[in-house]
């Protein structure tokens, strides 16, 4: 009994001891610095829409790293100002997440999950720029049309969603995050896989949806839907009717995945959390693309429906780590009783 007793008590100890842990995780200067960088990122991401929706992305010409040839440029136009200041937020953005990853290798263990993030996260926005430099250099900004520039956009955003998720676990793992794997339940996994795979698809259609919408502008909600159906419309314009479809399709699966995650970890108030909160967004994000299509998509309403999806994206990255980490956490907790009961 006095051996039962002992065991209670230095279990909880231990419990104890981990909370403060995460306690002074969460209050580190790492961790806010890591929520900062992501928080700067959204912001550079938001000014680059708002570039690419007020057709300022050729301010500086087909030159990188120059502006227009000049380093900084003489007697700028309204446009090159907007692109010269966005070149300075990214390279900001470059700075910062450097900070971030030689910080984190100062401060955590070799093989920390913080360690990993940070520097998946510093080759994400290298690769960022490679990305946005080819824009530029191959002349694929503002109202030119390439057959390449589908791609280019694509490539801009499985990259940019890639930064923001690492750049969130980054914060998670230095806020107290449980490491987690995805040697899970396999009908968790999949689940999870369509939803990432669903997010991604949506947020290509999306991205050709607002680049015909630019490329192509109607005058009326009726002109643009006929041209979406006409087989004589650029091939642009009718792929966007895909967008508002996948939208729909992709947003109420997310909901009732989420749902389906609350009921399956009743006890997991971060999973209930994060769930809730996702559920919000995409109800938001179905009003924000009623409200962007029938005002013909003006860029406040644009920059509106793409910070929604990026904290959709968050937000669907928190609760997958969070269900995945719980996982782990039951699936250990069994096979230590598999072989404890094996053992007697």
């Amino acid at each position: 009994m006095f051996q039962l007793s002992s065991a209670i008590l230095n279990r909880k100890n231990n419990k104890f001891e981990f909370n403060k842990m995460n306690r002074e995780l969460k209050l580190s200067g790492f961790a806010k610095y890591a929520w900062f960088v992501l928080a700067y990122n959204i912001i550079v991401i938001l000014w680059g829409a708002f570039l690419r929706a007020s057709l300022s992305g050729d301010g500086c010409g087909q030159h990188w790293l120059t502006c227009g040839g000049e380093v900084v440029p003489s007697a700028p136009q309204f446009k090159t100002v907007i692109e010269f200041s966005h070149r300075l937020s990214t390279g900001l953005a470059f700075f910062v997440v450097l900070l971030l990853f030689v910080w984190a290798f100062r401060k955590f263990a070799k093989g920390d999950s913080v360690r990993k993030t940070a520097f998946v996260s510093f080759v994400l926005i290298i690769v960022e720029a490679l990305i946005g430099a080819g824009l530029v250099l191959t002349g694929n900004t503002a109202e030119n049309w390439t057959a390449s520039r589908p791609f280019w956009m694509a490539a801009h955003l499985i990259t940019t969603f890639s930064l923001l998720a690492v750049l969130t676990l980054t914060g998670w793992f230095a806020g107290g995050g449980k490491p987690f794997g995805f040697n899970v339940s396999r009908k968790i996994l999949v689940l999870l896989s369509i939803a990432v795979g669903g997010i991604f698809l949506i947020g290509m259609s999306g991205s050709v949806a607002a680049l015909s919408s630019m490329l192509f502008p109607s005058t009326s909600l009726a002109e643009g839907i006929a041209r979406d159906f006409s087989s004589a419309s650029h091939i642009l314009l009718r792929l966007r009717i895909s967008h508002p479809i996948l939208s729909v399709a992709g947003g109420t699966f997310l909901m009732f995945l989420a749902g389906w995650l609350k009921s399956q970890f009743k006890e997991n108030g971060q999973v209930h959390r994060w769930a809730n909160v996702l559920s919000v967004l995409v109800l938001i994000q179905f009003a924000s693309g009623a409200v962007t299509l029938l005002m013909h998509a003006p860029i406040l309403m644009q920059i509106i429906h793409l910070l929604l999806a990026d904290l959709m994206w968050i937000a669907f990255v928190l609760l997958s780590a969070n269900v995945l980490a719980e996982q782990i956490e039951v699936e250990n907790v069994s096979f230590i009783t598999a072989t404890q009961s094996a053992a007697r």
